[in-house]
């Protein structure tokens, strides 16, 4: 029976769990706080976060709290421990939860008298020893419906073992815990949506503008190379009107695969629909030519379409001599500009801007008044200006 006092500290130590939630933004913050404040609200001296990966059959340590043993890490990068070593684990998850039970939480000691799902837990307890602790509880963590992974809290030798209303309590931190967890996943997701393109699920144009920004000042603090692909898929409305915007859509979706797939020639780079059939890549830290390079295997591959026209590409580097590029709305009027040009001469390769000389035409158009015809405004558009 828990007294007064400890049920006191252990409703504020809920509360402190709650709020230490709430204020996370990502799954790992959330994960990092529930092992930090679960340990605190235990007595414990250590306390860990695992994910069961079921395609590996394998628990996963992300977070490591407290006081850690030689080779421990807080947030190790590969500490995994099979899950036939720790079969109980199983036994919960497929026998007694999905027989209408629920996930309780139970206790392990080093000498073996623990209180898990089908008797003692030899792994746990081999663990407890070599670790230098007594008694841990193990609490599952369940998230939409299933079997997520587990809390750990551990106290050393010496120290007071835990017992049945420890697993219990165990058994509240660790449903919080999924709360949280599944709350910043739903961010998680909300922000992947504001930044992604639905139909090919590339980055979209405000993907693009944040990592244009970032890049641009890296530029500035550190003279990095940062370079714009600007493509216009051709073709794409006789595919629609021909063929139907189903086969349309189709050969956006494959059009878009293909630019995943050169862009991952430069890696750290960001491939994008910006609309329509306007796709970009943003790269950063590669120099020109490797940028070049990819854009001219995109356009080959793009050549090979069985629908589509293939694409115009243009390309603008401020490893090229182009000029200073202190806005991202310069370097898109010259990407725009060389595509613009690539698609008047019907290039098979990408036009780079600043590579023909002191009087590039890329560069004269890019930097020239704002277009006033039709057709010049449609490819220098608006939100470049």
């Amino acid at each position: 029976m828990v007294d007064e006092g400890t049920a006191d500290l252990r409703l504020r130590a809920v509360v402190e769990l709650a709020q230490a939630l709430a204020t996370a933004q990502t799954p790992r913050a959330s994960v990092r706080a529930g092992a930090r404040r679960a340990r605190l609200a235990m007595g414990g001296s250590f306390a860990a976060v695992s994910a069961w990966e079921r395609e590996t059959g394998r628990l996963r340590v992300l977070v490591n709290d407290g006081d850690l043993a030689p080779g421990e890490e807080p947030e190790p990068d590969d500490e995994s421990y099979s899950v036939h070593d720790f079969p109980e684990i199983a036994e919960l998850l497929h026998g007694t939860w999905a027989g209408g039970g629920e996930p309780h939480a139970w206790v392990e000691t080093a000498d073996g008298s623990g209180s898990s799902p089908g008797g003692s837990s030899w792994g746990r307890a081999a663990a407890l020893r070599r670790r230098g602790r007594g008694s841990c509880v193990v609490a599952p963590i369940v998230l939409h419906g299933r079997a997520w992974g587990e809390l750990y809290v551990a106290r050393g030798v010496g120290e007071p073992g835990f017992g049945r209303e420890d697993a219990d309590f165990a058994t509240v931190l660790a449903a919080l815990i999924a709360a949280g967890i599944a709350q910043t996943e739903r961010l998680a997701e909300v922000r992947h949506l504001a930044f992604t393109d639905p139909l090919t699920g590339l980055g979209n144009r405000r993907a693009v503008d944040r990592r244009l920004d970032e890049a641009l000042e890296r530029h500035r603090a550190d003279g990095a190379v940062v370079s714009l692909v600007v493509c216009d898929l051709n073709g794409l409305k006789r595919v629609n009107d021909e063929l139907g915007h189903a086969v349309g859509d189709r050969l956006l979706e494959r059009f878009g695969s293909l630019l995943s797939l050169c862009g991952a020639m430069l890696p750290g780079s960001l491939a994008a629909r910006l609309g329509g059939d306007e796709f970009c890549v943003v790269a950063v830290g590669q120099t020109a030519d490797e940028v070049v390079a990819a854009a001219d295997e995109l356009c080959r591959r793009a050549g090979e379409l069985d629908v589509g026209e293939g694409v115009a590409c243009g390309v603008a580097s401020t490893g090229d001599p182009i000029g200073p590029v202190r806005s991202a709305r310069r370097l898109f009027r010259l990407a725009d500009a060389a595509q613009y040009r690539a698609k008047a001469l019907r290039a098979e390769h990408p036009v780079v801007a600043g590579r023909e000389g002191p009087e590039d035409p890329v560069v004269r158009l890019a930097d020239s008044p704002p277009p006033r015809s039709p057709a010049e405004r449609r490819t220098l558009r608006g939100r470049h200006l």
